[in-house]
């Protein structure tokens, strides 16, 4: 799905297709039949096959096991070519360290793709039950902290868009969590994501063209309710630091 505001390429729907065929892989589907595949490109299964065959003699997909595909490691240097070229990421990430070193806990940076947020950069604490998220690790819009504070942000027609398809999905009513969002500028959930974790967003304003928020992960067995406000409060502190110096490093 393209993104809002951005103009679709006359005469290459059959390229978009095979993009959006490899753009398909996730963590939840790292593999797929070309049937599966098909439906989820909206084509027909036939064209599907010569899309998923122009992969396999690139070598960006292969067979694992009979009739279903995986990506390869051929895509691995997209990846890091991706947080090399990430100016927000390699801005924020000694302010993430700072943070870190403050709160004890996983800081995570999420910006917003399409029908998600994907973690750019994270950095780790060294504490017990550390969560091991990775870059490029995605969270569907409107699921948990991250999420519903990264869908608040979105422009109003396009909220409203993805809010109904959220609807359509998942039967989810997110639009008195996201009237929150935007009233109090974060979000915090409980094992939404994962069970005992607590988890707040708030936003970096660094880019207005992709929503980007902070993110904060930890066990809710060691957050009480006074560590959660320290929390939201270091982590809006950290998230204004990033927008000045991104904002600074753009002139």
């Amino acid at each position: 799905m393209s993104e809002p505001g951005l103009r679709r390429t006359a005469g290459a729907n059959s390229s978009r297709k095979v993009l959006q065929l490899l753009l398909s892989f996730t963590e939840q589907r790292w593999e797929a039949s070309v049937a599966e595949l098909a439906e989820v490109i909206g084509s027909p299964v036939a064209t599907t096959y010569r899309y998923v065959q122009l992969l396999k003699e690139l070598q960006l997909l292969e067979e694992s096991r009979s009739g279903r595909y995986h990506v390869t490691s051929r895509v691995m240097p997209l990846a890091r070519a991706a947080r090399l070229a990430n100016d927000l990421a390699r801005v924020a990430r000694p302010v993430m360290e700072e943070a870190v070193r403050e709160l004890g806990e996983t800081v995570l940076l999420f910006q917003h793709f399409g029908e998600a947020a994907v973690c750019s950069d994270l950095v780790e604490c060294d504490r017990p039950m550390r969560f091991t998220f990775q870059p490029g690790h995605s969270i569907p819009l409107g699921v948990g902290a991250t999420g519903k504070m990264l869908l608040a942000l979105l422009p109003d027609g396009e909220r409203e868009r993805q809010v109904a398809r959220i609807a359509r999905e998942r039967g989810a009513e997110v639009r008195d969590a996201l009237k929150d969002a935007l009233a109090n500028r974060f979000m915090q959930s409980w094992g939404e994501i994962e069970d005992g974790v607590w988890c707040c967003s708030v936003p970096v304003s660094a880019d207005r063209h992709r929503p980007s928020v902070l993110t904060f992960v930890g066990p809710a067995t060691r957050i009480g309710d006074g560590e959660r406000q320290r929390a939201i409060a270091a982590l809006r502190s950290y998230a204004e630091q990033i927008g000045n110096a991104i904002s600074e490093y753009s002139v």
